[in-house]
């Protein structure tokens, strides 16, 4: 049996990946959600002179996904462009990356996410074994749709499947892979919180594991993960999240994060 096929028996095992969306996210859709509103909003923070932050922040941490994607789509049809180029144009930076990461489908961004991880300078192993192994089946099924939709748009993505490019990129790391899927089974928000925690340890901040972590459980388990990590390491998640990011991106991954009761 090889390793791929452990990793699918663990994956199809009862006990794993039981997280109900927005069961348990910081998240939720918002009440008298008025998407004409939002955009008028977002337009005048972004084409106005000087870019209001503050105001990106409000509306697209506040809303939950399926209503940021409506606000995308009523934005594109205003305006004639898209709202993540227009983040991509008018923000920069750690800022920009988080208000593209939530304006962008889930299982888009998360393949975004892996083709980054797989075509960037060294493929970064931690990013794969992270989303592998904390996403449901369901997710990695889409994910997987939406890495093979990826191949027909870009070509300079080599033409293998999600599987193959994975084996492919990780032969050495299937290992951590395994002890990841497996601390998932047991606790997926523990392991999320390890991660967390690793990504503002030591000398600098590792911004893209902060962005994709909070941004891709905000809705999911959030909730858990701050638990978790207070259990953990003694102090908050929002604590530590002010004490290490700062500006815009700061206060939005705060309002993702939310404040501990």
């Amino acid at each position: 049996m090889s390793v791929w096929d452990d990793l699918d028996l663990l994956l199809d095992s009862p006990s794993s990946f039981t997280v109900t969306s927005g069961a348990r996210g910081t998240v939720k859709d918002k009440a008298n959600f008025k998407v004409e509103e939002d955009v008028s909003a977002l337009r005048t923070a972004i084409e106005g002179v000087g870019t209001t932050e503050k105001t990106l922040v409000e509306v697209l941490t506040q809303r939950s996904n399926a209503q940021r994607q409506l606000i995308a789509k009523a934005y594109e049809k205003a305006t004639g462009r898209k709202l993540a180029a227009d983040m991509e144009g008018d923000t920069h930076g750690d800022f920009e990356d988080v208000l593209v990461a939530l304006v962008t489908a889930p299982a888009i961004y998360d393949c975004q996410e892996v083709i980054k991880a797989i075509k960037g300078a060294g493929t970064t192993e931690s990013t794969l074994t992270e989303i592998f192994a904390s996403r449901s089946n369901r997710q990695i099924k889409v994910l997987s749709e939406a890495y093979l939709a990826a191949l027909v748009e870009y070509k300079s993505i080599s033409k293998k499947t999600l599987q193959e490019s994975i084996e492919s990129e990780m032969s050495g790391d299937m290992e951590s892979l395994l002890v990841a899927v497996v601390k998932c089974v047991k606790n997926v928000p523990a392991y999320l919180a390890e991660r967390l925690f690793k990504s503002m340890k030591g000398a600098g901040t590792t911004e893209s594991d902060l962005t994709r972590i909070i941004v891709s459980r905000s809705e999911l388990d959030l909730l858990d993960i701050r638990a978790e990590y207070k259990k953990l390491f003694g102090s908050s998640l929002y604590t530590q999240l002010e004490s290490e990011v700062s500006s815009s991106y700061g206060d939005a991954l705060k309002r993702l994060c939310g404040q501990d009761n």
